[in-house]
């Protein structure tokens, strides 16, 4: 008998069985990047329109989007790390082969792309106040 053991054979059909799996994990990298998106420049367009002067500086306002950046990015990151841990779960197999093993490091390599697009979505988010002087 030419057997090896796998302690997570017994689990591993159970794991990527098609009832387990979730296409949410897909969406929260892009999610994370839009509400970075929206919170930057509400952040700033309340802060011009209320409470800062016409040429009023925005310092107050690069300190909260990098505040903003960091935990988009904090988040993104775990997001892709999971995307990661599923991309690389089990044993190579043949990728043309539809097995639930194959569709679940699927949605873990299209989860790690998203989250790259998304970080690079964050930061070219996060420039615009690099760029932008003051209120006017």
């Amino acid at each position: 008998m030419n057997a090896t053991f796998d302690p997570h054979a017994e689990h591993a059909g159970h794991r990527t069985h098609e009832s387990n799996q979730s296409l949410w994990l897909l969406v929260i990298a892009p999610t994370i990047w839009a509400t970075h998106f929206l919170a930057s420049y509400v952040t700033a367009a309340v802060y011009c329109a209320k409470f800062a002067p016409a040429d009023g500086s925005l310092a107050t306002v690069r300190w909260a989007i990098a505040g903003y950046t960091i935990a988009a990015l904090i988040g993104i990151a775990v997001t892709a790390w999971f995307g990661w841990r599923r991309q690389r779960y089990g044993t190579p197999e043949d990728v043309h082969i539809d097995t639930p093993l194959v569709r679940h490091r699927f949605l873990g390599t299209a989860t790690l792309l998203l989250s790259m697009l998304s970080t690079v979505a964050t930061l070219y988010t996060a420039m615009t106040v690099i760029f932008l002087g003051d209120c006017s």
